[in-house]
């Protein structure tokens, strides 16, 4: 048993500093969760039921409106050679809104002809005096205070209006319970959480429907002042343990409000109450993910991260550096072995091809000093043998434009034999093999600062000491090439070369304040990339056993390094 005590020991602290505070974190986060995803709700609530309200109200105002029409078109026709009967006939479609009927009274109140409910009219007639009909001075038709008729003891708002050329008041008559009845069930249809109120500017309740309906509303329930007073929005209101959201909105053409009152945790359905614990259920599952998560990156992520990076190495030539083990699970150690066994591979390949392009540089090298020779000791004396003949050509010639002709030649020959001199230095470069490497580095760049629109600075650090041959010509055309990538492709205006000698190393290092470029992620991109002066330069350094290095982007110039 006491084998396994460090087993526990170590499953405690991950349980105690892992899961523990992670399952804690987890518990908070849900119940916030339901506390936010319920705050939400009721602001949802509230929202949905404000537009509904507000929807509502314009759909009775619509409704209204269509009976201000169609009284309105009946007060025109009355002022044609029409009889009342014909104009009830004229009419009878648009009459149906009017459930109470219509009528014609006189401007005094008596009445003249009605379409039905006779009992009613006849009351109407006698209490024209103390109703809200319209009178000859209203232009507009008016709507009445809600009347009761006495016989259906129902609730009617009469419409009226006042028609000059027949002084008469035509009047239709419609139960605002029926209206608020067929207009609301769209919105609110039976069975639905949401109390309706509809009153008049008197808090007299025209219609209620719902669930919470009372007979009678308190003098201070919430929204009935501010309908009234021609507002609209939302209230919520706490009632024993629920909270009801209270919507309002006025009714603007006849004075009236319209509440609506619902308990908005109501509206939640039961399933979507039971998503808000879900994340209760996630705890075992989450605790399980995590240990998932964490054998994943112990085993998986991070040595296959290492793998990454020493792949990347190998693109680059270190071959060493795929040999040392990453660890993991046995398939990334299997990885590993193949990506070793394929470097082994490739190693032995590129150490033939090197000594293969070591052949071709060797080669190379030779037939450009052949050809510096030649041109120093045939082509550039045949040219001074010129300048000379020119020269002693001059002193035997008279004539001004001879003379001219003649020193204009002599100064060909001379450009020409400039030109000459600097290629042969460009092929071989004498002062390498005379005095070192340090001083043809720096004869470079002043060639290359006096021949370009470019300022080169050139920099010695450490003690100078002699390399070998190769190594030495290695590092100088590395050098060259990069320099002449400057002067043709990175627009720069100034570039720095650098050496330094270290007892453990020489580096070699080429800036400059140029447009960058976008540097390939493994020399193998080099030829693909149309970048065949970086290929060189990089075979070059392999062939010294040296590690170029390219940093760049665009618009932040370039830095080349080579590490011997």
């Amino acid at each position: 048993m006491k084998r396994f005590v460090p087993g526990w020991r170590g499953l405690t602290q991950l349980f105690a500093f892992t899961i523990l505070p992670l399952t804690l974190l987890l518990l908070v986060i849900a119940f916030g969760g339901v506390n936010m995803h319920q705050q939400d709700m009721r602001a949802l609530v509230g929202e949905r039921d404000e537009r509904a309200v507000q929807s509502s109200a314009a759909a009775l105002e619509s409704e209204l409106h269509h009976r201000i029409a169609t009284i309105t078109s009946m007060a025109v026709l009355s002022s044609e050679d029409l009889t009342f009967d014909e104009i009830f006939a004229t009419t009878n479609d648009l009459a149906e809104d009017f459930n109470g009927e219509m009528a014609f009274l006189d401007s005094d109140g008596g009445l003249l002809a009605n379409t039905g409910n006779e009992s009613f009219w006849t009351w109407v007639s006698q209490n024209a005096q103390s109703l809200s009909l319209a009178s000859p001075s209203d232009r507009e038709p008016v709507f009445s205070t809600p009347i009761l008729d006495p016989n259906s003891k129902r609730l009617f708002v009469i419409v009226s209006a006042y028609s000059a050329s027949r002084d008469v008041i035509v009047a239709g008559a419609f139960s605002p319970e029926t209206l608020a009845a067929e207009t609301l069930s769209t919105t609110y249809p039976t069975g639905s959480h949401v109390t309706i109120y509809l009153l008049d500017e008197s808090r007299r309740l025209l219609f209620v429907s719902g669930a919470l309906a009372q007979d009678r509303l308190e003098s201070d329930h919430p929204g009935v002042t501010e309908a009234l007073q021609g507002q609209s929005g939302v209230l919520y209101v706490k009632k024993d343990k629920t909270e009801h959201v209270v919507a309002y909105s006025p009714i603007e053409s006849t004075g009236w409000a319209l509440i609506t009152e619902e308990e908005w945790e109501m509206v939640v359905s039961p399933s979507l109450q039971l998503t808000q614990m879900a994340p209760l259920v996630m705890v075992p599952a989450f605790i399980l993910a995590l240990i998932a998560l964490w054998f994943g990156a112990k085993q998986i992520v991070q040595p296959l991260q290492r793998l990454e990076s020493k792949a990347a190495a190998l693109a680059w030539g270190d071959f060493n550096a795929i040999k040392e083990s990453v660890g993991g699970i046995s398939e990334v150690q299997h990885l590993q072995l193949e990506l070793t066994e394929m470097s082994r591979k490739v190693q032995a390949a590129q150490n033939g091809l090197h000594d293969y392009i070591g052949a071709i540089t060797s080669a190379q090298e030779d037939e450009r000093m052949r050809l510096a020779r030649e041109l120093h000791d045939d082509t550039i004396q045949a040219v001074i043998a010129l300048k000379q003949r020119v020269q002693l050509a001059q002193k035997s010639v008279k004539d001004q434009h001879g003379r001219q002709s003649l020193n204009e030649l002599e100064t060909l020959a001379e450009q020409t034999i400039e030109n000459l001199r600097r290629l042969t230095r460009a092929l071989r470069p004498i002062y390498l093999e005379d005095l070192g490497l340090v001083t043809a580095l720096e004869m470079l760049t002043r060639e290359t600062s006096q021949n370009n629109h470019l300022v080169v600075d050139f920099q010695k650090t450490g003690e100078e000491r002699r390399l070998t041959r190769e190594v030495e010509l290695s590092l100088y055309r590395i050098a060259q090439e990069a320099l002449n990538n400057v002067v043709k492709h990175s627009k720069a205006t100034h570039a720095d070369l650098k050496i330094v000698f270290d007892t453990s190393e020489i580096k070699m290092e080429v800036s400059d304040n140029g447009s960058g470029f976008m540097v390939p992620k493994s020399p193998t991109e080099f030829a693909p990339n149309g970048h065949f002066g970086l290929m060189g330069m990089h075979e070059r350094a392999d062939l010294i056993g040296a590690r170029l290095e390219i940093e760049s982007a665009l618009g932040k110039g370039t830095r080349l390094m080579v590490r011997l």
